[in-house]
């Protein structure tokens, strides 16, 4: 199955509302793009209060979470893509999360 090609303007953020279960994007042109966490581990165990500290980057192209060390493309979210990370990426992560880390 191929994939749709668009070559219509970069669509960017303007908003994001977070939710239990999944994050909402809105876009410049009002249409909306809901996320689950899952495609981010690093948001997924993340708690609320990290989630909810966000904030748009370049212009509204992407989407920083300071806090859960996480950057988001808003491209490769509407191109349906997820994380990537590697599983050693990941769990270097959670070590510099353990308690007693700082």
């Amino acid at each position: 199955m191929g994939h749709l090609v668009s070559n219509t303007v970069e669509r960017r953020a303007v908003d994001i509302v977070m939710y239990d279960v999944e994050f909402v994007v809105k876009l410049d042109d009002g249409n909306s793009v809901h996320v689950p966490y899952d495609w981010f581990p690093r948001l997924f165990h993340s708690t609320r209060k990290e989630r909810e500290d966000w904030r748009l980057i370049d212009g509204g192209r992407g989407i920083n979470w300071a806090k859960a060390d996480e950057d988001i493309c808003v491209t490769g979210l509407l191109e349906g893509r997820g994380s990537g990370e590697s599983a050693s990426s990941l769990a270097r992560w959670f070590a510099a999360r353990a308690p007693g880390k700082a």
